[in-house]
């Protein structure tokens, strides 16, 4: 019998040897490496609720244009620091037909990584503003927007997530409000955060010092770090977005004379505030931990000397200060 006339004995080599060779050298040590590789200290499991914003984020597409892995190089560092397998050791299978977790790895960077996004930007206000419209917080976007996962509603229920969304971007009539979809999707964004790697020493988070980004110096602009962690709320030009994020223009926080009630909001955050008969439910995220307080100032005196304001300048010492709860 010749092999190379008998179809099906061809067919039948191919084909399984194919599948045999998948799971030699792919799929087996894929499940191995996920079934070995063991989660970093001080992270947590994903939540169901978790686990199914994971399946919507696949489900629309965003591992299209977003990665989840920080690579060893500096034009990454913005991001955290580089990925570890650790980092996903959280990810299992989302149902029978997928022996192994989802990849949500990336290979596209059309838009920015999303490793510690949950760090980066923790305001559930701007998630649901940038998947309603991303324009909306980020007017140059490319991103799309997934209407389809809101409502408009005549009167929003008493449980619903409501979305302020600016006049130029709201619809004509009624009030936008978070699917299930939407709110899923924003608690696993919300749950994308790196934890240090270092358990123990001078520099751990953990320990009341925060540990600097990789890329952080002690020179670091002001003007850089502003835009890599205050511009997605605030904006570029520091006007913020009405009845949503407060301008910092001529905001009297900024522009006082005592930095020390900027300095704490930046370190601490701030939720609830009213400003200039204004109330900003929205919450701001705090710093304290990402940033050193030479960073912290350079935030600060970017603020206090940009878009017309011009209030007296900070220096680490004063941020370390009232990082103590020194400053009066």
């Amino acid at each position: 019998m010749s092999f190379h006339k008998n179809h099906w004995l061809l067919f039948s080599v191919i084909f399984f040897g194919y599948i045999a060779l998948s799971w030699i050298a792919a799929i087996g040590p894929a499940i191995w490496v996920q079934d070995h590789t063991r989660a970093l200290p001080g992270s947590a499991p994903m939540t169901p609720v978790e686990r199914r914003g994971l399946q919507v984020y696949i489900a629309e597409g965003c591992i299209a244009c977003h990665t989840q892995q920080v690579r060893p190089l500096k034009m990454d560092a913005v991001w955290g620091r580089p990925s570890a397998p650790g980092d996903y050791a959280h990810l299992k299978p989302l149902d029978i037909w997928q022996p192994y977790a989802p990849a949500v790895l990336g290979s596209e960077r059309t838009g920015p990584d999303l490793t510690s996004i949950g760090t980066r930007q923790p305001s559930e206000t701007w998630q649901y503003l940038h998947l309603y419209n991303p324009r909306a917080v980020s007017p140059d976007s490319v991103m799309p927007a997934f209407p389809w996962l809101f409502e408009v509603v005549a009167n929003a229920p008493a449980d619903a997530v409501v979305v302020p969304v600016p006049p130029a971007y709201a619809p004509s009539a009624g009030t936008v409000v978070a699917s299930d979809k939407a709110r899923a999707l924003v608690a696993y964004l919300l749950s994308l955060k790196q934890v240090p790697l270092r358990a123990s020493g001078a520099n751990n988070a953990a320990a009341g010092t925060p540990v600097p980004p990789e890329n952080a110096t002690a020179g670091a602009e002001g003007a850089t770090l502003y835009s890599n962690h205050c511009a997605s709320c605030h904006q570029a030009n520091g006007r913020g977005l009405a009845g949503v994020f407060p301008s910092l223009a001529n905001n009297p926080v900024v522009v006082a004379d005592d930095p020390a009630p900027h300095i704490a909001t930046v370190l601490h955050g701030a939720q609830g505030r009213t400003i200039e008969g204004m109330t900003y439910p929205a919450a701001m995220p705090a710093f304290a931990d990402q940033l050193t307080d030479a960073q912290i100032a350079a935030i600060v005196d970017h603020e206090r000397s940009s878009w017309g304001n011009q209030a007296p300048k900070v220096t680490a010492k004063d941020v370390a200060a009232v990082r103590k709860g020194e400053a009066k």
